[in-house]
């Protein structure tokens, strides 16, 4: 078998060398992330880009086996912002040149809800003078209320596939088609073929997943072709179906470390791609989004909802940042980009280097 130094020196991965780099012990990870951090000066430098997050509404017409905001859930307090709360966040991120802003939302397909999305979207150009970027991600939809969100200025989508093995998808997800593995799939497709940029992203230590799940689901990224990625770690909410099976689950250190790796390894085989450091690595542990972006991530995403609403907008246990509000939330995220090293960018879109580069 090769070993980790000789696997990393070669041009291309496979998913045997793959799965030897994620079970790889600590002082072979070393090398990992190391190779991750030179890819990442390479290609997209020490620059770290800044995403406002806006938790547009927890309603959700899913009942995803894992999520805290599932629609079966009836523990949870449901709201949709205000207009006046969607704005006020669009001029903090204005006023603060944090460049662009991520809506994020429970899966919903009402005609009300399309609108909705699209007024908001038009009003972000509008207030910024055409010059806020705009990721959504808000799950499921058709073609054409893809093409009406980019017509009104979104440009980015992340639709997270969550498990890219069919079984294990089904094992987290109803038994039906509302929560179908091939209705995602033709999702980001339509995604891709409507000119977004386009993202997708997988759960980490899931209970039933193996080491050569994840290492399919690297190889499904790399060969979907994403431009952007925003994974994390499992972390259970005990009011879900899931959370019965949490005696499966590998030690939240382990976890952590197994994240690192998945973003390490995916940027070690999609140089190029934009990559989050996702809150839910700060729910394991307190420096897990600082670690993040020392592994090759390269975008982070403070919360500028609303205060009231941040434990409201739970998907799983132990979110962090639910006693703050926007401008705490950039402070913080501001100085762990600076701890990791690196340098954070203001105002500018930070779109991804490999969909920019494709359409050259």
């Amino acid at each position: 078998m090769d070993t980790v130094k000789n696997i990393l020196a070669k041009q291309e991965l496979s998913k045997e060398d793959l799965v030897v780099l994620l079970n790889a012990g600590p002082e072979d990870a070393a090398l990992i992330f190391q190779k991750a951090a030179e890819i990442k000066a390479t290609y997209i430098g020490n620059r770290v880009h800044l995403r406002g997050l806006i938790e547009l509404s927890n309603m959700c017409a899913k009942n995803c086996l894992y999520c805290g905001i599932r629609r079966e859930n009836k523990s949870v307090e449901r709201y949709s912002l205000s207009d006046a709360d969607v704005e006020t966040a669009f001029q903090f991120a204005i006023q603060n040149k944090l460049g662009s802003v991520v809506i994020q939302s429970g899966e919903l397909s009402s005609l009300a809800f399309i609108e909705k999305v699209e007024s908001y979207l038009r009003k972000a150009k509008e207030m910024s003078d055409g010059k806020l970027g705009i990721t959504l991600s808000c799950g499921e939809q058709t073609e054409e209320t893809y093409l009406r969100w980019k017509a009104a200025g979104a440009h980015r989508y992340l639709l997270r596939i969550e498990a890219s093995n069919r079984e294990l998808y089904n094992r987290i997800h109803p038994n039906n088609l509302l929560h179908d593995y091939d209705r995602r799939l033709t999702a980001l497709t339509s995604l891709k073929n409507c000119g977004y940029q386009t993202g997708t992203g997988v759960m980490i230590g899931l209970p039933f997943q193996t080491i050569e799940d994840l290492a399919d689901d690297l190889l499904f990224m790399r060969d979907f072709d994403i431009d952007m990625c925003g994974m994390g770690p499992y972390v259970e909410h005990e009011q879900t179906p899931l959370s019965k099976y949490n005696s499966m689950l590998k030690p939240v250190q382990e976890r952590l470390t197994l994240t690192l790796k998945m973003i390490a390894l995916l940027r070690i085989i999609m140089k190029d791609i934009n990559i989050a450091s996702t809150t839910a690595l700060q729910a394991l542990a307190d420096e897990g989004r600082e670690q993040a972006l020392s592994a090759g991530a390269n975008i982070v995403m403070p919360n500028i909802t609303p205060g009231i609403y941040r434990n409201k907008y739970a998907l799983y246990c132990n979110k962090p940042g639910i006693n703050e509000e926007a401008e705490d939330s950039k402070k913080n995220l501001e100085l762990l980009a600076k701890r990791a090293g690196c340098e954070v960018v203001y105002d500018a879109w930070g779109d991804s280097k490999h969909f920019i580069f494709s359409k050259v």
